[in-house]
């Protein structure tokens, strides 16, 4: 559902006005064959069809208003946790390690990291903003960080990876934050 719920709400407010049109024409039907009904029909269909419309316009006016969509609270911390991952992470191969759960596999990165930084293979920089990633990927995981790492971590960790930490958090759920990490790896590939 790549609209988020929005091109439902607008398939949602238009049966809703189509409803709202088809029960004025019942009404104005009723008038005109009000003399063949008895009078207790007619007002009892009367009376059904002005309480459907007010439902509908209380609806429709709860739409409008922007009270009432289909884009629930879940796809709203979707959006989020896809965008904190976006802004967070900026080495696929951290993600794709991530969403699959591989720890150890993270752990091999960081020694490499480690060996290039002091061979020149790598830059400060780079080596910063990945080992970063790595080690907000490991915690995430739930593993346990040394002293070393979490001070690392905290001294260089940016805005965005503290926006992850905290929609990812607030979600609840690791396996979510998981599906939304594979989600932007497949994202990533094409």
């Amino acid at each position: 559902m790549a609209s988020r719920g929005t091109t439902e709400t607008g398939k949602l407010k238009q049966n809703l006005e189509e409803q709202l049109d088809r029960l004025m024409q019942q009404l104005q039907d009723l008038e005109e064959c009000r003399e063949e009904l008895d009078a207790d029909e007619y007002e009892e269909t009367k009376k059904e069809t002005l309480e459907q419309l007010s439902e509908i316009n209380d609806s429709l006016k709860k739409i409008m208003s922007g009270d009432m969509t289909l884009v629930d609270e879940l796809s709203g911390m979707q959006l989020a946790i896809q965008a904190a991952i976006s802004q967070a992470f900026k080495t696929p191969e951290v993600i794709r390690m991530f969403a699959k759960k591989q720890p150890r596999q993270l752990r091999t990165r960081l020694a490499e990291m480690d060996r290039d930084l002091i061979v020149g293979k790598l830059g400060r920089d780079l080596y910063t903003q990945q080992k970063v990633e790595i080690l907000t990927a490991l915690r995430k995981l739930g593993e346990k960080l040394t002293s070393d790492d979490e001070m690392f971590l905290s001294a260089n960790a940016g805005t965005a990876l503290s926006q992850f930490e905290k929609v990812s958090t607030d979600l609840g759920s690791g396996d979510k934050v998981f599906a939304l990490a594979s989600f932007e790896v497949e994202k990533a590939k094409q």
